[in-house]
């Protein structure tokens, strides 16, 4: 078995084109298209963000603002072809940059109204950047005193539509435009760096090929240089002036596009290149005969900051796309490969190491490449194998193995535009691109574990002796949080009972419901002798019960600054009601919402409506928790939670304590409106976990337009779309009380905690 080099091998009728170093390179572009572009990321979200900017009347007035006094102004201020260092404000900036994205109409409108074609300042650090904004203020005030520098036009306010209909037609079909770069790792530098060499290659296809075909279409990646380079309308006319009747012919971010120009687009870059024309972060960006462009199955929303860096006990989760495409050498004939029945195989290096996902080589054609898996995993897996292989014998470990390469994440962080290549037994040709790792929602899960009594000690005979026998106090039921890998972050406790235990004859007794409190303490337990062991010693969290359980109603004041209200009007889950509370922040609005909503809801229509069992079974214990801020003013939703198989997601801008507190909270509240152990807090030892490397949770999602066959597996799919098969451990239902389980009489009898919880 042997490895070839990283690259993959190219034709002599084409290596000119395709081994061009960065320096050698055609195109230069004349402004730092990097920086540039991570800054056209963050001005697009900014916008998106405005909802205020969306509305007719605000768009109106922002038209006006920048046709009237915007433009005029920087013709003034611009000398020669050096714009001046300023920045305008946020409406008026989103006219200019939709108006720049169509660069024929933009220099006819410039050279119409003042005989040249203004640019843009390039200023891309943050100070420099408050520093232009400010100082355009200063400049905008004096010269049109009667004109407020901000959009202060009200939704209720009329002014006349703008006689610019075409103008006022780019900014409306730019309106959605984020949507496109609005995954986290495209405003990584490496990702851009990437971007940056295709796009220039992309430029290279432009001009061999732009006389013999009809449209090229972009990448995403491509499309967001492009459009970032367009931005730039002074820089982008001196680059492309000997291209720019070629680049009629690429298809922008709004255009109708055929799919035979996308067929035709990959056909060039594969036979110049050799290579595949899409990847991972790379993808066709627009819609085509009807098909929408792919949305990742894996919730990826960018956040600004991490909440929880304070819990020492949790790591960060990062995920990546990644992407394995597959062509045959043509000297392998694809009938003869069918009936020796050779295969390839796709298996991790770490987690999920049982998974093989299999795919026939006969289904890969020898004159293009095919995208064969494309996944989101999380960067633990640390990257894959691939083995070609044919059915051998059962009797000998590794049978049937023909040739096998690995590929690793870091590899491929280190490679040219994220992509590396392998050659298999000189028959199969696998090209592998994955995205950067960014950091991705939180996944955290509670375990049943064994009673702990008031000192937060295991009830054991272990404790008792170490303790000289003296009985331990209380009794709390205890779960373990795992995270995504399996570690310990905290030990969440809930109050059942007070009073001595030991082998005598001491009476247990109930506590009150407003004393049922429930804590969570940070890091793993202390274990004394094999699994028994003491809670840590941090409390970081708490709720407790408001008075008494009122009849339909019941009241948590958290430690957080939150107080929770359940609502029910009979014992159906269906009828449960959240109301969630800040007394820090008494202007805030969170809502908790019954179900999977945003992100987490089903987008497949049919796929719903086939579901009707599942919805009301597993949908009934999801609540999704939702935020409305003034950057999201529609609501933004950090947080899903399974109250009945207490487990969570969240994003690293929402406290996982509060998150914790909320499904432990609502669970205890359930299990006392009906009278019923809906989640299995009755379970009071650790249940066996399934083995690491056979469904490791989380650590990997098989993206469902990937053309490998379908795989029924719930655990190669995001862990809410089939939470309770994902969550079951060792074929045993934690939302079911197992009566079979056998507890000591040192930690109380049954009756005592099915009385603690469900009295």
């Amino acid at each position: 078995m042997s490895e070839t080099s990283a690259g993959v091998s190219e034709s002599s009728s084409t290596r000119s084109l395709s081994q061009i170093s960065e320096e050698e390179e055609p195109f230069r572009q004349s402004i730092d298209l990097v920086a540039a572009a991570r800054r056209n990321i963050s001005f697009l979200r900014n916008v998106s963000g405005a909802d205020w900017l969306q509305q007719r009347p605000a768009l109106d007035e922002a038209i006006r603002r920048y046709d009237q006094l915007w433009m005029p102004l920087i013709s003034h201020l611009t000398v020669g072809a050096t714009p001046p260092m300023i920045v305008p404000p946020l409406d008026v900036e989103w006219i200019w940059y939709c108006h720049t994205l169509n660069p024929v109409y933009y220099r006819q409108y410039c050279e119409a109204k003042f005989s040249k074609l203004i640019g843009k300042p390039a200023i891309f650090d943050e100070e420099n950047e408050e520093y232009a904004f400010h100082r355009c203020r200063e400049i905008w005030v004096r010269q049109y005193p009667n004109e407020p520098y901000e959009n202060e036009l009200g939704l209720e306010s009329q002014v006349p539509v703008v006689k610019n209909g075409m103008l006022l037609g780019e900014v409306l079909k730019q309106r959605n435009l984020y949507s496109k770069f609005s995954l986290p790792y495209m405003s990584e530098v490496v990702y851009l760096i990437a971007a940056r060499r295709r796009y220039k290659k992309f430029l290279c296809i432009l001009q061999r090929f732009a006389e013999g075909c009809s449209c090229l279409v972009p990448t995403s990646d491509i499309l967001l240089m492009w459009l970032t380079h367009q931005s730039y309308p002074t820089v982008y006319a001196a680059d492309m002036r000997h291209t720019e009747r070629e680049m009629v012919k690429v298809v922008g971010p709004c255009d109708k596009v055929r799919e035979e120009d996308i067929e035709e687009t990959k056909h060039l870059w594969e036979t110049t290149f050799d290579q595949p024309y899409e990847k991972a972060g790379g993808r066709i960006a627009v819609e085509w005969n009807g098909c929408k462009p792919v949305i990742p199955p894996a919730c990826w929303m960018a956040s600004d900051f991490d909440v929880n860096v304070i819990y020492k006990s949790m790591q960060p989760r990062f995920l990546l796309e990644a992407c394995v495409s597959v062509r045959l050498n043509s000297q392998v004939d694809a009938i003869h490969a069918d009936k020796r029945h050779e295969f390839l195989r796709l298996r991790f290096l770490r987690c999920h190491r049982e998974l093989k996902i299999d795919k026939p080589i006969s289904l890969f054609p020898p004159d293009s490449w095919q995208n064969a898996w494309n996944l989101y995993c999380e960067f633990g897996t640390r990257g894959i194998r691939l083995e070609l292989r044919q059915p051998g014998s059962l009797c000998f470990k590794g049978a049937g193995l023909l040739d096998n390469v690995s590929v690793t994440w870091n590899d491929l962080l280190r490679a040219p535009s994220l992509t590396i290549g392998r050659e298999i037994d000189q028959k199969v040709r696998c090209v592998t691109s994955i995205t950067p790792p960014v950091q991705a929602p939180y996944l955290l899960k509670c375990v049943p574990d064994r009673v702990t009594d008031d000192s937060g000690a295991m009830i054991s005979d272990v404790i008792l002796k170490l303790n000289q026998y003296r009985p331990q106090e209380g009794r709390w039921l205890s779960r373990t949080v795992l995270d995504h890998v399996g570690r310990e972050c905290f030990v969440v406790r809930t109050r059942v009972g007070g009073g001595f235990w030991r082998r005598g004859g001491e009476a247990p007794h109930i506590v009150k419901w407003e004393d049922r409190i429930i804590e969570i303490r940070e890091g793993p337990w202390s274990y004394v002798a094999g699994s028994v062991g003491k809670v840590p010693e941090k409390v970081v969290g708490t709720a407790k019960p408001k008075g008494e359980s009122k009849e339909r109603m019941a009241s948590w004041h958290l430690s957080t600054g939150d107080e929770l209200m359940i609502q029910w009007e009979s014992t159906s889950f269906s009828n449960l009601n959240f109301t969630l509370n800040s007394q820090d922040s008494p202007n805030s609005i969170v809502k908790l919402l019954r179900g999977r909503k945003m992100q987490y809801q089903s987008s497949n229509e049919d796929d719903r409506s086939n579901r009707v069992e599942e919805q009301t079974d597993e949908e009934e214990g999801f609540v999704t928790l939702v935020r409305v801020t003034d950057e999201s003013p529609s609501g933004k939703a950090t947080a899903l939670l399974n109250w009945k198989l207490l487990a969570v997601e969240f994003m690293p801008e929402e406290d996982a304590v509060l998150v914790l507190l909320l499904c432990v909270a609502i669970l205890r509240t359930v299990s006392e409106m009906r009278k019923e152990d809906v989640g299995g807090l009755l379970i009071r030892r650790r249940l066996k976990e399934a083995q690491l490397g056979v469904r490791d949770w989380g650590s990997l999602v098989l993206d469902p337009s990937s053309s490998c066959p379908p795989i029924s597996s719930p655990h190669l799919q995001p862990w809410y779309r089939n939470a309770k098969a994902v969550m079951a451990r060792d074929g045993i239902d934690q939302t079911v009380w197992q009566p079979a389980l056998n507890y000591s009489l040192v930690e109380g009898d049954d009756k005592l905690f099915k009385q603690g919880i469900l009295s």
